[in-house]
């Protein structure tokens, strides 16, 4: 490849990323901003009808047939070698692919623009509010489910998680069903100790308060890691129900969005430690602060609500200290749909952006080497010819 292909060649890439970044700069200021996303919203998709696939098809059009012409005319006098024609055939499939692709270049610009107005980081922050209040934004029918709130689903604080135990007793024709609740519990000790549960365990077996008949009667499970066992058992009977500190505000653990990389049980305790503090250790203002955070949050996004932070965390207030009363009237009424269908597309548009729509890889891929093997072979016909005139 002699200097002046060499040089043509470095030209037509440095215009091919001059007009990449005008499509990623037409990307980044056409984004319309978080609050307008949507379930149907996507990185661009090449649809053929609109300003960016029509102006592609033009440049695309205009840029190969003049980069040829001069190709053809300025730089296909050389005989060159099988090898280095190939070598050549490589630059001219880049130069194809990066003719075909402006409209990626449309998507990066969407994305490093929405990234701007909401960083991964500011995302993974109203991810953990929302985790954190989830149990306080149900629709109040919702909080009559066993499902969602039961002591099964308590966290926080200690003896909590518990398991659930139903004792059967026949009655007559009928069974009565009791529901009893043990703190899950965790014993580590020496595996060979616990084969033989000699006196040497003892002092361990009394600090629990039951003996070894007792306790392999309540293991859960055992996990053997090298010379030791841990133990996972049903500890002391307690009773959720009764608790002062557990309100039906504490018997739920799941998670409204999960963030990416922590574990799921660890965000779950996280949430469930902060809501309890939130409830029962910190000023009261800390509770209303959060929910004026929620409504920012909610705003943010431009979800629906008619949720006044102050009358919410005072109906808060009001159904932790009355546990028994249904919640029929709790004032946190918002789209919630529209809230999880923006998170549902964030998440899509973060972690699985798809610069490439499926639908159109194919053809696009069957484009950019169509377009080159017609360029490369019209330029090797002109070598050939070249050769044979100077033969």
């Amino acid at each position: 490849m002699d200097k002046k292909l060499k040089q043509y060649l470095v030209k037509s890439f440095v215009i091919l990323l001059l007009i990449h970044l005008g499509y990623f700069l037409y990307g980044y200021f056409k984004f319309e901003g978080i609050g307008n996303i949507d379930i149907y919203t996507e990185f661009y998709r090449f649809k053929f009808y609109d300003d960016v696939s029509i102006s592609q098809f033009f440049i695309t059009g205009l840029f190969l047939l003049f980069f040829l012409i001069f190709l053809l005319k300025n730089h296909s006098k050389q005989n060159y070698s099988f090898v280095k024609l190939l070598k050549i055939g490589g630059l001219l499939l880049l130069i194809s692919f990066f003719s075909f692709s402006f409209f990626i270049s449309y998507s990066f610009g969407l994305n490093a623009k929405l990234r701007t107005e909401l960083s991964e980081k500011k995302l993974n922050k109203d991810k953990v509010l929302l985790n954190v209040l989830r149990p306080f934004l149900y629709n109040y029918t919702s909080y009559s489910s066993q499902k969602l709130f039961n002591p099964v689903n308590v966290l926080y604080p200690k003896p909590y998680p518990v398991i659930e135990v139903a004792d059967s007793t026949l009655i007559g024709s009928y069974y009565s069903v009791e529901y009893n609740y043990y703190s899950i519990d965790t014993l580590k000790m020496l595996t060979a100790d616990l084969d033989k549960l000699s006196t040497a365990t003892s002092t361990i077996l009394d600090s629990i308060g039951f003996g070894k008949k007792e306790l392999l009667e309540r293991i859960i499970k055992k996990n053997t890691i090298k010379d030791s066992t841990e133990i996972i058992y049903k500890g002391r009977n307690v009773n959720p129900d009764y608790d002062e500190d557990i309100c039906i505000f504490i018997k739920n653990k799941a998670l409204y969005k999960p963030v990416k990389g922590i574990a799921i049980e660890k965000q779950q305790y996280d949430a469930a430690v902060k809501r309890y503090k939130l409830l029962y250790t910190i000023k009261e203002d800390s509770l209303l602060y959060n929910f004026q955070k929620l409504d920012t949050l909610l705003r943010k996004y431009k979800i629906e609500t008619s949720i006044v932070p102050k009358d919410l965390a005072k109906d808060v207030r009001f159904y932790q200290n009355h546990d028994n009363e249904p919640l029929n009237a709790i004032r946190n009424n918002y789209d919630r749909k529209a809230l999880t269908d923006k998170f549902d597309t964030l998440e899509r548009l973060f972690y699985q952006p798809n610069y490439l729509h499926p639908s159109i890889i194919e053809i696009f891929f069957v484009v950019v080497v169509g377009a080159w093997l017609i360029g490369f072979l019209i330029y090797i016909l002109f070598n050939y010819k070249k050769k044979n005139s100077l033969s």
